[in-house]
């Protein structure tokens, strides 16, 4: 009996010393993990610890977790999440190594492209290393039909740079196309800076480049002699766009290399600012008439240009006038000429002289030549022809302006200042003449000669003014009392042309984004037009879808459809572009769409083919037409409706 009892506690005693014995074992392995997180010279020790707890197969699972959030705790305690935080991320082996995606290096690739094309300097050296030979790329094209979409919404140009904001047009995206949303997007931190610090040299060494007049800057081969001489100029005027060879196209390529539209207002003021350096300094702009009236069928922008070459050009005539009619007269008051001088013969100063109603000779001001067989009723003078004042430059904005004054006032205009001013500089230049003098000078047909069948030369031939300049209250008359002998270099001037230019660079300067964005876009596509047609149209294959596009293009331009179809004219020049670079490429496009479309005859066909080529499935997809679309297929209804 007493045996059991001492077995039984025997037992109890070897358990509870096998228990105690194996928590010591798990208290020390925990202490020893402890220590080797907190002293990393300890490793191995623990390392070999943890071989032998492993090796004897006795700690648990829940042992391992519980271990691992109390370790997980301490390193909160001590601060060192981020250490945990390395640690799961290299559980796993296989994750730590570099994962490569073929779609993502191309879009870094891509990035890498955009950043470097940002680039002022690789826009400068890109620029100046253009082939005469080659025409504006269609990415340029593209990027000015994107600054269009972002400068609908901006007035002015000052607004469209304002900084952003709710009201800002570059921050304004609905509406727009994909293709802006996206320039936008990936500009949208470039637009808030602008250029750089470092640009600012490139900037001015692109300016100086554009307004170098002997500089090769951009030079084009455009072809001339074509079958029809005139097509060039026709197609141009059909646009209403500028010159081939004009400053205007330069510039559009220039600012269409830029990467977002900020950048390219921001360059536009550059321009601006030159332009008035330009005037400052009496230089003419390159690559522009000088002394031309401005054509009114090139872009305003154009029409402004001319206006400020023929303004210098004025001016210097003006000082120069001026200062001949100031030597004469002087030289006349001296007394040093004698009246065998009189007519201007081997004077420095050309002299003439006339005699008025009482024989007294007096000086003729402002004479430019002699008119032939026309001498004076009264005194039997030769009349001469005076210098008159220039008319006003008048652009087609200026035109409109006042043709609405004219209808709603009921006034001359210009005109009545203008034969005011011709009859003062007539009676400068001819003492003693009268109103039927001048009449017979500046409107003939205003003048009867009478009969002088009768052989009397002994005096001048008379006749009479016709019924309009007789009747009582005519404004001839009335101005010809109320004028005073004045040479017209003295008078007040009828065309201020410093004011004139201030108005245009103010105007430069305010003129609506989408306005001069579509200026310069219709200039850039009108020029890459000029240049293939030379080279397609010796192709049998090529010309006939080239002479399509062009008609196209014009019946967009004309019909007043060109902000509506933006998209469809960039594609329609990326064509052109891909007939001069690529024309294997389009052939085999053509033979394509003949063949899809091989049931539809007559000019149908023919659009029907370009809708497909140039807007691919979306063009054959039915849609309702815009209302400005409406109007520019109302000429030909049967053919641009597939459009």
């Amino acid at each position: 009996m007493d045996a059991m009892p001492a077995s039984f506690v025997s037992k109890a005693r070897t358990a509870f010393n096998s228990a105690a014995a194996k928590a010591e074992r798990v208290l020390t392995d925990l202490k020893s993990h402890r220590d080797e997180e907190e002293q990393p010279t300890r490793n191995q020790n623990y390392s070999k610890g943890v071989n032998e707890v492993k090796h004897q197969g006795w700690r648990t699972a829940h042992i391992r977790k519980k271990q691992e959030w109390q370790n997980k705790l301490n390193n909160l305690r001590i601060g060192r999440r981020k250490e945990v935080e390395d640690q799961d991320k290299v559980e796993d082996p296989i994750m730590a190594i570099p994962f490569y995606d073929a779609n993502l290096y191309i879009l870094k690739a891509k990035q890498e492209q955009e950043a470097k094309e940002s680039d002022v300097g690789y826009l400068v050296e890109t620029l100046n290393a253009v082939d005469v030979n080659s025409i504006p790329r269609a990415s340029i094209v593209k990027q000015l039909a994107v600054a269009i979409k972002a400068g609908k919404g901006a007035k002015t140009m000052k607004k469209f740079v304002a900084p952003p904001g709710n009201s800002s047009p570059v921050k304004e995206k609905g509406g727009l196309s994909l293709s802006a949303v996206k320039s936008l997007v990936l500009g949208e931190q470039e637009d808030k800076l602008g250029f750089d610090s470092g640009d600012e040299k490139k900037l001015v060494s692109l300016i100086n480049s554009l307004f170098n007049v002997d500089g090769n800057f951009l030079i084009r081969m455009i072809v001339s002699d074509l079958g029809s001489p005139s097509n060039r100029v026709s197609f141009t005027k059909d646009l209403h766009a500028a010159p081939p060879e004009s400053f205007v196209v330069k510039l559009a390529e220039v600012i269409g290399s830029f990467t977002t539209p900020r950048r390219m207002a921001l360059f536009w003021f550059k321009v601006v600012n030159e332009l008035r350096r330009f005037w400052d300094e009496e230089k003419h702009i390159p690559c522009i008439p000088v002394d031309e009236n401005p054509d009114l069928k090139s872009c305003l922008l154009h029409q402004w240009l001319q206006v400020i070459n023929c303004c210098l050009d004025r001016r210097t005539r003006c000082i120069a006038a001026s200062e001949a009619l100031d030597a004469a007269i002087s030289q006349a008051s001296s007394g040093n000429e004698d009246s065998d001088n009189s007519e201007g013969m081997g004077s420095p100063v050309s002299l003439l002289y006339a005699k008025n109603t009482t024989g007294e000779l007096v000086l003729r001001l402002g004479a430019h030549h002699q008119v032939e067989n026309l001498i004076m009723l009264e005194t039997g003078e030769a009349v001469y022809a005076p210098v008159t004042q220039d008319g006003p430059l008048l652009t087609e904005d200026l035109i409109k302006e006042t043709e609405e004054l004219v209808l709603r006032t009921g006034s001359m205009g210009a005109g009545c200042s203008q034969l005011l001013s011709d009859m003062q500089a007539f009676k400068a230049a001819n003492p003693g003449c009268t109103l039927e003098d001048f009449v017979r000078w500046h409107s003939p047909p205003d003048w009867t000669e009478n009969d002088t069948s009768s052989g009397d030369d002994s005096s001048p031939p008379r006749g009479q003014l016709s019924i309009r300049m007789q009747k009582a209250g005519n404004l001839w008359r009335e101005l010809w009392e109320t004028a005073k002998p004045l040479p017209a270099i003295k008078q007040t001037p009828l065309f201020d042309e410093d004011l004139a230019v201030e108005g245009i660079l103010n105007s430069l300067e305010d003129i609506p984004a989408a306005k001069l964005f579509e200026q310069l876009f219709v200039s850039l596509v009108a020029l890459g037009f000029v240049m293939v047609e030379p080279v397609i149209s010796t192709n049998d294959d090529l010309s006939k879808l080239f002479f399509e596009c062009k008609d196209y293009v014009v019946a967009i331009c004309e019909g007043g459809a060109l902000t509506d179809k933006l998209d469809d004219l960039c594609q329609v020049y990326e064509t052109v572009e891909a007939m001069l670079l690529r024309p294997e490429k389009v052939l085999r496009s053509m033979k394509q769409t003949e063949k899809s479309l091989s049931g539809v005859n007559g000019t149908k066909q023919r659009f029907k083919r370009l809708s497909f080529i140039f807007r691919g499935k979306e063009g054959n997809q039915k849609r309702v037409p815009s209302e400005t679309e409406q109007k520019c297929m109302e000429p030909a209804p049967a053919v641009f409706w597939s459009f």
